[in-house]
């Protein structure tokens, strides 16, 4: 049972990890490589908040999900907007602003253990004998308030509908008027806001440090390649499916391998499925 628990925990967590990188990628075919960074600078900028100008947690919640989403913004008006279209240099230019960003942040003095943000519930519950602490509940609850407000946003809002449409058809989309480059503004400030989001739930289970931005990304990528790049159906299942592998080889095998179940996942699947489980890249016998 405490398989089960903490396998579905951190499925959830991967899913909010990655949901903001496969939104990103799903819509504008933009590689956000800086993903993990924005998860970071969004626990140091709440925690700045609260510590530097006293403000309230909610307010500095919301007040750094407004920056993170004008963070977002920026980076493609300023950035990406003048390599898209380049695979390479996206990749290049988005991994080069995350490695500036988190590093800057360990020069500036933001490293080791004094980084954290306070839980929103304190205490736990024991769930058929397993304790589980409130705040892990929480990231279950996130996770399927986030899932499903992206899905009745882009089924029933309009700019969600041209959102799906530059997902699935960009040139026909363009064909009716709508813009590829406001629409990529704005997936990349509402990718920015789920990373903060994520960022903001999670951050509360240890400590803000650097290094997180750097597993951040990796998961992403991993939970992405898996699932299919631009698939959001691929990328929950894939949360799933490595969240669960993750908590099984840290019971029998050891803790410090669950980094390793992704990059196996990565590596399997571009040999076996290059494609993912739903992703719509050529497959090898397509492309020789």
């Amino acid at each position: 049972m405490d398989i089960l628990i903490y396998g579905i925990i951190n499925s959830f967590s991967l899913a909010l990890m990655a949901i903001g990188f496969t939104l990103v990628y799903g819509i504008s075919r933009l590689p956000n490589f800086a993903h993990g960074a924005l998860y970071v600078i969004t626990g140091f900028l709440v925690w700045s908040l609260i510590h530097l100008l006293k403000l309230n947690y909610v307010i500095s919640i919301l007040l750094a999900l407004v920056i993170m989403g004008l963070i977002g913004a920026a980076i493609y008006r300023f950035i990406l907007i003048r390599v898209r279209g380049m695979a390479t240099s996206e990749i290049i230019a988005t991994y080069a602003l995350g490695l500036a960003i988190l590093e800057f942040l360990r020069w500036g003095g933001f490293k080791g253990m004094t980084y954290t943000l306070p839980v929103f519930i304190e205490g736990s519950v024991n769930i058929v004998g397993i304790p589980v602490d409130f705040q892990r509940i929480i990231v279950i609850a996130v996770g399927i308030v986030v899932v499903s407000f992206m899905w009745i946003f882009t089924h029933f809002n309009k700019t969600g509908l041209a959102l799906r449409g530059m997902a699935q058809d960009e040139h026909a989309a363009m064909m009716l008027g709508i813009d590829s480059d406001w629409m990529a503004v704005i997936a990349m400030a509402m990718g920015s806001i789920l990373a903060g989001i994520a960022a903001i739930t999670l951050l509360p289970l240890g400590n803000i440090v650097v290094e997180a931005g750097y597993n951040v990304l990796i998961l992403s990528i991993a939970v992405c390649i898996v699932g299919g790049l631009g698939s959001w159906v691929g990328a929950i299942l894939a949360a799933f499916m490595i969240g669960f592998l993750q908590i099984i080889t840290v019971a029998y095998i050891q803790s410090h391998f669950h980094m390793v179940v992704a990059l196996l996942a990565i590596i399997v699947t571009l040999i076996l499925r290059p494609s993912g489980l739903f992703g719509r890249q050529k497959e090898l016998e397509e492309r020789v």
